[in-house]
């Protein structure tokens, strides 16, 4: 297994012939390696996706789909392994650039929300794009299609504590596609919704799919894990079941 060290990182505009988008080769997340405590969040994961797809990753609290989530995020490091993504290889990626790519490349959207209270609607979803240095014109253009987008534009200048938790999440994924990424990574974004509060989140999802963008949703639902084309099941840091749905 290769350390930590080396772990790399592929990161280009231009894809692979074959579409691909992410790989991990081998991946381990341990902690207290080498104590009689230690834990393998990951053990030895090997996973590809392609351009375009809906993944759900599946699996109860503990199995490790979170962790391979902030892996795949940009959010955390392997312990060991190699990580490939848009087929470019970058060794040693850099903190700069680690937080460049997570703001470009990636939206975010979390089961908690994490809204800025003291911002509007409109002001958290600006903060992608001022850490992207986006002149304000633009800025506000972006966060304020990205809100329309998800039904608020009527909410825009409200501060999430007087928004249902239905439009705070709406607002969190205004957020998330603001700046436009290739991936939406969503980690349990119904988790605190109703039925169907969680169903139109969803139903976003399934739009922005439908335009292109690549999906990686992480839930212990399996009702939620049927609306994607994919389902990785992890149990244990390991993954038991890969299936086209």
């Amino acid at each position: 297994m290769a350390r930590a060290a080396d772990l790399t990182v592929a990161l280009s505009s231009a894809e692979e012939d074959n579409g691909m988008l992410i790989e991990i080769r081998d991946v381990y997340k341990i902690y207290g390696e080498g104590l009689e405590s230690e834990v393998r969040a990951l053990n030895g994961v090997s996973l590809k996706i392609d351009s375009g797809e809906y993944v759900a990753i599946v699996g109860p609290s503990g199995s490790g789909k979170s962790t391979l989530m902030n892996v795949l995020g940009l959010l955390d490091i392997p312990t060991y392994g190699r990580y490939f993504l848009k087929g470019e290889l970058v060794s040693e990626l850099h903190d700069s650039k680690l937080a460049r790519v997570r703001n470009h490349e990636i939206g975010f959207i979390f089961q908690g929300f994490n809204l800025l209270n003291n911002l509007t609607a409109l002001g958290n979803v600006e903060l992608p794009l001022i850490y992207q240095g986006v002149r304000a014109s633009k800025r506000l253009e972006l966060a304020e299609d990205a809100l329309k987008r998800v039904g608020l534009e009527h909410r825009m200048h409200h501060r999430p504590s007087e928004m249902s938790g239905g439009q705070q999440q709406r607002v969190a994924i205004a957020r998330a596609i603001a700046t436009r990424p290739s991936i939406i990574m969503a980690d349990e974004p119904t988790g605190n919704l109703d039925s169907k509060t969680g169903a139109h989140v969803i139903e976003i999802l399934r739009s922005l799919h439908s335009e292109g963008t690549t999906i990686i949703l992480i839930t212990h639902d399996e009702n939620i894990a049927g609306v994607a084309l994919r389902r990785v099941r992890v149990s244990d840091g390991k993954i038991a079941e890969d299936t086209a749905l």
